[in-house]
């Protein structure tokens, strides 16, 4: 299992503190990207996250909770992510994302909200790489994992077993060292609080491994 850092959480010397992060041995720094709009929160705009990311070199994985997609894609694809993570709820035309992302060489996720059922996402399971299931409400840091979230993650096992599909499933939401237990079937795991709310960022890394 991966794990991908958020640093939504991190108040103070957000930069210094990323670089801290950069040197652990987490897989990917998780970016929360939020416009007021999807969700009520506001985070950082691509001239932000240039500055506060400029010497880490960890790969990028990119969540847009906002509504105008396409635009935001447009700003973060200057980061070469690894993967852009978009929420179906947010667009009329999830095909249209799906194909600007792969013409871009971008790895293609997918987000959906707790309250969005599973199955909304069957349509698209064949054409993209990875699936993240919100185990929190969006829009803020620290808040309880929702249980209901580990039936979820077991559907899309199982439906990928069953059709040899090649996504992988991220979840992101009040993961510590008691709920990853919960996750065993998910490949990457967004962590956030749980590590930049310690004075020790790779001993809490330890802990989740």
């Amino acid at each position: 299992m991966k794990i991908s850092a958020s640093f939504l959480s991190i108040k103070e010397n957000l930069k210094g503190n990323i670089e801290l992060l950069d040197k652990t041995n987490i897989d990917y720094l998780h970016l929360d990207i939020m416009d007021g709009e999807f969700v009520d929160n506001i985070t950082y705009s691509i001239e932000d996250i240039k500055k506060i990311l400029s010497n880490a070199n960890k790969p990028k994985d990119v969540h847009l909770m906002v509504n105008n997609v396409i635009k935001y894609i447009d700003d973060f694809k200057q980061l070469n992510p690894e993967f852009i993570t978009f929420h179906l709820e947010a667009t009329n035309n999830p095909i249209e994302v799906i194909n600007y992302l792969k013409e871009l060489g971008i790895k293609i996720g997918i987000s959906i909200k707790p309250k969005t059922p599973i199955d909304i996402l069957l349509p698209y399971l064949s054409v993209i790489d990875l699936i993240l299931i919100m185990s929190v409400e969006p829009g803020r840091g620290g808040q309880d994992f929702i249980m209901s979230s580990v039936d979820k993650i077991n559907y899309l096992n199982v439906l990928r077993e069953e059709n040899n599909y090649n996504f992988v499933i991220e979840v992101d939401g009040g993961i510590n060292d008691k709920t990853i237990k919960h996750c065993k079937n998910a490949d990457i795991v967004v962590v956030g609080s749980y590590i930049t709310n310690g004075n020790d960022y790779q001993k809490q890394i330890n802990k989740l491994k």
